[in-house]
């Protein structure tokens, strides 16, 4: 999953970004408003953390213009305004979560898995494709019974792909997902990572669609 982290705090910017990398999260980090718009209009992330007090444009007013643009990507505010009135304000220009300063980085993710499982209409904090078994709360996969070790990387695309079993999923949102907006990543590295996934799972486990992307049959071999 990319997150888009904008955040204008250094300390807990840099918290943030290494807590959830840890957990496999691909996390790009923006420290203004205006960066943020920008960030948002792109449509690569799959999800953003929003703090409002920012330099150049405050987050209420990123997170309304991105709403205006129809921008869909779920959206968790991460505010010290802890007021009643904060709250609604932000909910009503369209966050998904509102999460108040201090917090735990534990709920953070927690709020994290929460808001993505409703964004993909999952009800379980697991995912279960065939014999592949995926805790979202741990980062663990499991396939046939036996834990199988995944980099980070490996984690992202399971994750994708297993989210959509049964649909094509374009190989630009796989890339989105697990690079972010890093551009010395190379044409053929999905392809790599993708040789690298079906060699612990299997060659059936992900089918290519030529000229689309990859699926993930919902019930592979």
């Amino acid at each position: 999953m990319h997150i888009l982290l904008v955040e204008d705090d250094p300390q807990l910017g840099a918290a943030i970004q290494r807590a959830l990398e840890r957990l496999a999260y691909t996390v790009t980090w923006l420290r203004d408003g205006q960066s943020a718009i920008a960030g948002l209009a792109d449509g690569s992330a799959d999800l953003v953390l929003l703090d409002l007090g920012l330099p150049r444009r405050d987050g209420l007013e990123v997170l309304r213009e991105a709403r205006r643009q129809k921008v869909a990507t779920p959206v968790i505010v991460m505010t010290a305004r802890d007021s009643v009135e904060a709250r609604v304000s932000g909910l009503d220009a369209g966050a998904d979560d509102y999460l108040v300063k201090p917090f735990h980085l534990d709920e953070l993710a927690a709020r994290i898995r929460s808001v993505s499982r409703r964004h993909h209409g999952v009800a379980a904090n697991r995912l279960e494709v065939g014999a592949i078994s995926m805790d979202l709360g741990s980062a663990e996969v499991s396939y046939r019974g036996e834990r199988l070790d995944l980099t980070r990387r490996e984690f992202a695309l399971l994750q994708a792909l297993m989210e959509r079993a049964g649909h094509i999923v374009r190989r630009e949102t796989l890339e989105n997902s697990i690079y972010g907006f890093d551009n010395s990543v190379g044409r053929g590295a999905l392809e790599v990572l993708m040789h690298s996934l079906r060699r612990k799972l299997g060659a059936d486990a992900v089918q290519t669609v030529r000229g689309f992307g990859y699926m993930m049959p919902r019930e592979p071999a």
